[in-house]
């Protein structure tokens, strides 16, 4: 997402109480990991969360709205686009 990193991590560290709300939200829907990530050249973040299914990451999306009025609170200029993946198998995963 298009964002100035430090700008959103004040945002979000200002809002604990709300975003422990909307995480408890996303494990009863089926999250099990979430975590944010900066690049290091600054400007964009990178959200990775881990779900049991695609179908409890798309429910919660669309019934949060808070996320959104957030998002633009922190200065995202791009609407998130979600990307599934699934993992694969291989013998040299630690």
């Amino acid at each position: 997402m298009s964002v100035e990193p430090a700008r959103f991590e004040q945002v979000v560290n200002s809002n604990s109480e709300r975003l422990k709300q909307i995480a408890e939200r996303a494990k009863q829907l089926g999250a099990l990991h979430h975590r944010f990530y900066a690049n290091e050249a600054g400007g964009e973040i990178l959200v990775v969360d881990e779900w049991e299914s695609a179908d409890g990451c798309r429910e919660f999306f669309s019934s949060s709205p808070d996320i959104e009025e957030m998002m633009g609170e922190a200065g995202v200029t791009s609407r998130p686009e979600p990307v599934f993946w699934r993992e694969l198998n291989s013998p040299d995963k630690f």
